[in-house]
């Protein structure tokens, strides 16, 4: 019975993982975007690198059934582009803490979908789990200061958090027919094709190649395009997989904590009691939402 646990236990260990260095990309997007990069500049760079190095491990070309070709379409679109654009735009309209309590929202809209999508029960050890981490995500995010309502962002980043609530279920119908890989590359190819028309209309303010001469530019670009995307979009697709769409979800109430770490590493931010006791919350939510 425990040889047959070791392969959960280990994916469970790569969602985390996986948010862990998702966490901390914030830090490598600062400084790209204090270099003179944009949102989108720096998304579609990230894709088109990754894409490229997917095709080493993924030569197929089109999914079997046009159905299917479109769903990759719509994960690409809805993990890539509409996230990360409606993410971005909305710190522009909010303030960096009511986007971050919104997007964590995700696990809670993930679960409904699926429940609706594919008629899973939502129970009440999961709604419980939830709703602590949630309060743990609050304490954490707001840090002892009062919520500010921002309608426009705070929207937006709601829509950022249904979008990727959409990807993760939209991906879960391709479990066990196609590589991970393979998937994996689609999804970053309809990504790129969907962001285009944003970077051609001047969004943003267009793309600044030069810049990618700076090492400091390059050396960040390479981290969030080889292992923020690829491998991260590579092992969170896998464990969507391997251990369902709901319980991997849950693992993205504990990314304000790698945010938390680094802001304390990095930035020489003082921790708080009150954020402490909003990392009990998490931790313990999520083990309580995580379980059989």
């Amino acid at each position: 019975m425990p040889s047959s646990r070791r392969p959960s236990v280990g994916y469970h260990i790569l969602a985390l993982v996986t948010i862990a260095v998702w966490g901390t990309t914030f830090v490598s997007t600062k400084v790209l975007l204090t270099n003179g990069l944009t949102p989108p500049e720096i998304m579609f760079y990230r894709f088109i690198i990754a894409y490229a190095l997917t095709w080493i491990f993924a030569r197929k070309v089109w999914a079997d059934t046009w159905v299917d070709e479109l769903l990759l379409a719509v994960a690409g679109f809805t993990g890539g582009t509409l996230y990360f654009l409606a993410e971005n735009t909305a710190i522009d309209y909010s303030i960096t803490s009511n986007v971050a309590l919104v997007v964590c929202v995700t696990p809670v809209l993930t679960a409904l979908l699926t429940s609706l999508c594919y008629n899973e029960r939502i129970t009440g050890r999961l709604v419980l789990g939830s709703v602590v981490a949630l309060l743990g995500v609050g304490f954490v995010v707001l840090n002892g200061t009062v919520l500010q309502i921002h309608p426009l962002g705070d929207a937006l980043a709601l829509v950022a958090a249904l979008a990727w609530a959409v990807y993760s279920v939209v991906i879960r119908r391709f479990d066990r027919r196609y590589t991970t890989w393979f998937v994996t590359r689609k999804v970053f190819f309809y990504g790129i094709v969907t962001m285009i028309p944003f970077i051609a209309s001047g969004m943003g303010g267009g793309l600044h190649p030069d810049k990618l001469a700076i090492p400091v530019v390059a050396g960040n670009v390479l981290f969030l395009s080889v292992v923020a995307s690829m491998l991260c979009f590579y092992s969170w697709n896998l464990v969507l997989e391997k251990i369902g769409t709901i319980r991997a979800s849950n693992y993205m109430y504990t990314q304000p904590l790698v945010s938390l770490a680094c802001s304390v590493a990095v930035l020489g931010e003082p921790i708080t009691y009150i954020a402490l006791l909003g990392t009990v919350f998490i931790l313990v939510g999520v083990y309580i939402a995580g379980r059989r």
